[in-house]
């Protein structure tokens, strides 16, 4: 399969998706992605049918008996690694955040607000 050459171009509609290889729940995933803006993914989310619930942070998770709609509809098939790099070049990568600090456990223990703390009086 050829794939036509990337180009930084912002006018152009590119929809990216990778192969359905992400396990999760009994079943492979692909990633759904915009290069240019997250109103032209969630347009094209749409129009496949996806539910707003399957967006995540920067990417729209896709069962893979969805992944040849994808494509069909215009969804352009890339590598993991390219559509990572795609996204990230755009400036549309969401990281997820860590819930705890780096390096290991939490150092202070966490506190109760005051009014909810053992022996306080309402």
């Amino acid at each position: 399969m050829l794939r036509r050459p990337w180009s930084p171009c912002l006018d152009e509609e590119v929809i990216l998706i990778d192969p359905p290889t992400w396990p999760g729940h009994g079943r492979l995933w692909s990633h759904l992605v915009s290069d240019v803006s997250f109103a032209e993914l969630h347009a094209f989310a749409d129009r496949i049918g996806l539910p707003p619930r399957g967006f995540e942070r920067d990417h729209y998770d896709i069962p893979s008996h969805l992944y040849e709609t994808a494509v069909g509809a215009g969804a352009t098939p890339v590598g993991s690694r390219e559509l990572l790099l795609r996204l990230t070049a755009a400036g549309l990568r969401r990281p997820k955040r860590s819930r705890r600090p780096r390096g290991g456990t939490e150092t202070e223990p966490r506190r109760l607000p005051e009014s909810t703390s053992p022996g306080a009086h309402p």
